[in-house]
């Protein structure tokens, strides 16, 4: 069984169980949290598919006053330490991690959900399952690539559990773009704000920040892009603001 540690990681003194041989947290997962936190009402439904270890809805149950936060995880081990995070932190008044599949949710498992989700969130995997080169270790390989779910199972079954007017948050590759935008149409999601996240001011963005609205009119709504480091090699000031919210 892999090592496991625990890291304090700020955001109300938050403590996070991970296992650095499966997989870790990263800064997407954190911008993510921040950039959907505008869109969580303090009476909403939030539900953040591929919760991995469950640092989002941690994240979320600081940065908003979101009545219920739910965490889906497909791994069973992961789902564990999900779970045991949200035991750690005191938080299952308004916390619950969920074992399943993306697939199944708001279908077979857990059909109540439909239609009920105010914000959906979810950091999927940014890999095709044919795409690059796959990792040994199970865990990474599923984080990392679409072995139990695909782009479409992602947000389909985001579409499925959101009111009508309900919230999509997701970051992905820009590489993925064209495909975001066409397979969010197809399950009726209209991609509304898009913010294009760089290692550094002038660098190519490597990340992608997107927010759809279920039913909602075309318009698309292009922010200013994000900087995550500056010349000197650290966090930029609004890196820095956003950990410290």
């Amino acid at each position: 069984m892999n090592a496991e540690r625990t890291d304090r990681i700020g955001f109300g003194d938050l403590r996070l169980i991970q296992r650095p041989e499966d997989f870790c947290y990263g800064v997407d997962a954190v911008i993510l949290a921040d950039f959907a936190a505008s869109g969580v009402k303090a009476s909403g439904l939030v539900m953040d598919l591929g919760t991995g270890n469950g640092i989002i809805p941690l994240i979320l149950s600081h940065k908003t006053k979101a009545n219920r936060i739910f965490g889906l995880e497909v791994q069973e081990e992961t789902y564990q330490i999900a779970s045991k995070n949200v035991h750690e932190n005191g938080l299952e008044g308004r916390v619950s991690i969920l074992f399943g599949n993306v697939k199944d949710i708001g279908l077979t498992f857990c059909p109540e959900l439909t239609g009920t989700v105010d914000v959906v969130v979810s950091n999927p995997p940014y890999m095709a399952s044919q795409s690059g080169l796959t990792n040994s270790n199970h865990a990474k390989t599923i984080a990392r690539h679409e072995t139990a779910g695909d782009l479409f199972d992602f947000l389909n079954a985001s579409a499925r559990l959101l009111k009508i007017k309900g919230h999509l948050y997701m970051v992905h590759r820009p590489n993925r773009m064209v495909d975001l935008f066409c397979l969010a149409r197809q399950v009726g999601l209209e991609p509304k704000e898009l913010r294009l996240v760089c290692p550094k001011n002038g660098a190519a963005p490597n990340i992608l920040l997107v927010h759809f609205l279920k039913g909602g009119g075309k318009e698309l709504k292009i922010l200013p892009n994000l900087d995550v480091y500056g010349q000197d090699g650290e966090y930029t000031k609004e890196i820095l603001a956003i950990y410290e919210k």
